[in-house]
């Protein structure tokens, strides 16, 4: 197996998932106070989970809510200002990559000594920090497509 099909197998949590369409879905329509109904028709969601992600996000500052009848929300930051690897820390970093980064649930024998686990501390690490230099607006910018599926007029 070559590189290219392994990072196709590689998985997010579909909360972080949602968390980036969401946004990029409020950056798109930025200024305008959004349905969480439309956000979630447009990235192909169900309400329910989208609620738990968007609550999460609100409480990180992500997203500002907006309560009432004409309520929903919207990006409670500058789009520059929002980075990738902010918003994958907030839903990813709290699960562990693999049972040697948990306190609580690693039962390795080999975890004191374990060189792999540096390996892939190293890589996480990488990983976050690659994300760190994209911000929202590079998400969107320059995509046609995109701004045509989430525009709302």
């Amino acid at each position: 197996m070559d590189f290219a099909e392994i990072g196709r197998r590689t998985r997010l949590t579909i909360r972080t998932n949602l968390a980036m369409r969401t946004l990029m879905f409020c950056a798109v329509n930025d200024g305008r106070v959004v349905r969480k109904k439309e956000v979630a028709e447009a990235c192909n969601a169900s309400e329910n989970h989208l609620a738990q992600v968007i609550h999460l996000m609100a409480q990180k500052g992500f997203l500002h809510t907006v309560r009432g009848r004409s309520g929903g929300l919207m990006l409670g930051r500058k789009i520059d200002d929002i980075r990738v690897g902010e918003v994958f820390r907030a839903f990813e970093a709290t699960l562990p990559f693999t049972e040697c980064f948990s306190d609580r649930e690693n039962q390795c024998p080999l975890v004191n000594f374990c060189q792999l686990k540096c390996a892939l501390s190293d890589a996480l690490d990488a990983f976050y920090t690659s994300l760190d230099r994209l911000s929202l607006r590079d998400m969107i910018s320059g995509n046609g497509n995109m701004v045509r599926l989430f525009k709302l007029v």
